[in-house]
This record gives C-alpha cells, structure tokens and sequence, in this order.
C-alpha cells in the first residue's frame, strides 16, 4: 500500500510539472489574443442592448446601419448617398441638413460628432502621370522631379530641413509600405517642418502608384494589424472584433464605423489595403 502511494504521488507530480510548462510556454501574443476573445465573446452578449453613444465621424461615409444608428430614416440616408454619388461632398452641418433634410433636433445632437476631412475620391491620389517632367507656366521652365519611390538618402538630404535622420526616416517608412502613393504622406512625419514639406513636393512627386505590401483586413492577426503604419493597436483591436461579430469585411466603407480609423487618410489606406 505505501509503495502505490508513493507512486500515485510520483504520477501526479508529473503531470501537474507537465501542465505547468504547457501554460508557462503560451507566448504573450496567444494570452492576448484568449484575453481580446474574452472581449468579443461579452460583446456579443450586450449586442442586443443599444446604446445612445455617439462618436466622431464624417457624414460623406456613413453607412445605412451607421445612419440608422444616428436616427436618419431611410429617405435621408438615401438622399446622402444620391449626393455623394453625383461626386459632391457635404462640408458644413448647414450642407447635411440642406442635403438629408434632417429636422433641427437630430441636427443639433449630431453636430459636435461631425468630422469634415479633405475631399476626395478613394482609389484616385494625386500624382505625376508623365513621367517625370513637369512645365511650370509660369516660368517656362521644365522642373525636374524624382520618383519619392526611387529616391535615395542623397537626394533627401539636399532638400533643406532634411538630414540624414528624416532622410533614413522616409526610406524606412517607404519600406514598411512597400512604397509611397502619394506626397501628401509626407505630412505623416510631424518632426519635418511645413517649410520642409513644401520643398520636398517641389523635387519629389509620385509618379505612378507602386505595387505596394497590402494588408488583407479579413485575414491579418492582431500583430500584424498593429503594426501597419496607419493603425494602432486600438483600432487593430476594433478591426478584429468587428469581422468576428459582423463577418468578413466587404469594403472600406465598413472601416469608418471603427472608433478613431483615421477618415482624413481614407483615400491613402484604401491602396494598402485588400479585402
């Protein structure tokens, strides 16, 4: 009898050693991701529980469940969309009411929740399309641009306000996107001054869009959402619980029901982007 004691206590240290090395080896991102499941399986839970919680967003992409949300009723969301599809934008509350016909109290409770960003049509950036040579009218000269997508740390340098730190900066941002669709990205490094900017569009353009590294949003983990250049880990978080609540993410419009997605960016982050 002593002698199987001893051995049951032998068997059940064993184990217990076994399943201690077995949760200690689980990585950090695996505890996260259990922990960020946990998340979305109590969201579900309170999904039939709406809430009166409203956050910044532009009027020009709501979506009809995102109209529906706010309080439009079917003719106005559809009135919206008729607008936006004539290639108009709405950039005042006074255009949203003129547009929607929202009545005055809807109004007044949206109002401090409207983000007006740039105009734009999404898939269509500004960029030099011949070659490299443009005509100045006004000089008569031909200036003389460099493809951003080609440039190297020489030729970043010599533009004034640019050394070698934001030099090495914009190649490897360069790198991390797999390349550059449109100058106005150069407004993402806040440390180069406006001056700065200004000469660097007068040198460099982009001169036809690059095949870039796009991100499937329906398929990258955690890690790798977080990591894209215009996310955070909070906006990699919503994406997430967003496709595993309401499916696969059909479109880019689907984004912009995401707490903080950066909608003035919109037209930049669709070209990295695959769905």
């Amino acid at each position: 009898m002593f002698v199987l004691i001893i051995i049951f206590q032998i068997i059940y240290f064993i184990i217990s050693s076994v399943d201690f090395i077995s949760e200690k080896e689980k990585s950090a991102a695996e505890k996260e991701w259990l922990v960020h499941q946990e998340e979305i399986t109590a969201l579900k839970a309170k999904r039939g529980v709406r809430r009166d919680t409203i956050y910044p967003f532009n009027p020009n992409y709501i979506s009809d469940y995102k109209g529906y949300l706010l309080g439009l009723t079917v003719k106005e969301i559809d009135r919206l969309k008729a607008y936006r599809k004539s290639g108009k934008y709405v950039n005042s509350p006074s255009d949203f009411k003129k547009i929607t016909g929202v009545n005055d109290t809807l109004l007044t409770k949206l109002t401090p929740y409207f983000k007006f960003g740039k105009t734009f049509t999404v898939g269509e950036p500004s960029f030099i399309s011949e070659k490299d040579n443009v005509v100045d009218a006004k000089k008569g000269t031909t200036i003389q641009y460099i493809d951003i997508n080609t440039a190297v740390e020489e030729d970043l340098v010599k533009v004034y306000g640019i050394g070698p730190y934001y030099a090495k900066a914009i190649l490897r941002e360069r790198s991390a996107l797999g390349g550059f669709v449109s100058m106005d990205q150069m407004d993402d490094f806040e440390g180069i001054t406006p001056e700065a900017k200004t000469s660097l569009r007068k040198k460099f353009n982009v001169t036809h869009i690059p095949d870039v590294l796009k991100v499937n949003v329906n398929t990258a983990s955690l890690a790798q959402l977080s990591h894209f250049p215009y996310f955070n880990k909070d906006i990699a978080r919503n994406i997430i619980t967003k496709r595993s609540m309401d499916g696969k993410i059909k479109r880019i419009d689907d984004l912009l029901e995401i707490q903080n997605f950066p909608v003035d960016k919109l037209k930049i982050i669709a070209l990295y982007l695959e769905f």
